[in-house]
């Protein structure tokens, strides 16, 4: 075995150093060869890893998704009413701005979906299943807890969350006269005319 392949680091520290460059640098600046140089790896041995470029963004994708599940499942079982952690899975939702680098990453691996093989299709369901099945739990106990009118959580769960995906994209490409706040102004009107029950 190679010195170079026994000090490799660990997928996971190269998933993450991936993230932090598309955070500093933007996607078109990470290359193979620029990663390889930050992880102390040959881009060679990274595409041993990956086989290609799309399956590392791929990858880091699911990385930052996973982390972002720990913290969506913290906000979703705090002790708030259903409202106040439908507002949470929002926030957590929205970019943070223009060049939000998880809305950066998700942007390019859906550009690259037209072509992806079946598996990275599967696994880019998968990610939007979990964010799915999560607002259906919470749309279902606020409507059995009275908090809501009575809607179908599957069918509100599937607009909400296509308003929140062109929502998002005009903040994470930085769409003149959207931001961040008036986007959220907009999310918490839809939800407040479709949820709340007529006084």
């Amino acid at each position: 075995m190679t010195g170079a392949r026994r000090n490799a680091p660990p997928r996971e520290e190269v998933l993450a150093t991936a993230m932090g460059m598309i955070a500093e640098r933007g996607l078109e600046k990470l290359t193979m060869a620029a990663l390889g140089r930050e992880v102390g790896m040959s881009s060679g041995h990274l595409l041993y890893y990956f086989g290609s470029k799309d399956e590392l963004l791929l990858r880091t994708l699911e990385w930052s998704e996973g982390r972002l599940g720990v913290e969506r499942g913290r906000l979703l079982t705090r002790p708030a009413t259903v409202r106040e952690r439908v507002d949470a899975y929002v926030d957590l939702y929205v970019p943070d701005g223009h060049r939000d680098p998880h809305w950066t990453l998700w942007l390019e691996v859906w550009n690259h979906s037209q072509n992806a093989d079946e598996n990275a299709r599967e696994r880019q369901a998968a990610i939007e299943g979990a964010w799915h099945r999560d607002l259906v739990a919470l749309l279902a106990e606020g409507v059995s807890h009275g908090e809501f009118r009575s809607v179908d959580p599957d069918r509100f769960a599937a607009r909400l969350r296509a308003l929140l995906d062109g929502f998002s994209i005009h903040v994470a490409i930085g769409l003149r006269g959207t931001d961040r706040g008036q986007i959220l102004r907009h999310v918490r009107e839809f939800l407040d005319e479709g949820l709340l029950p007529d006084a």
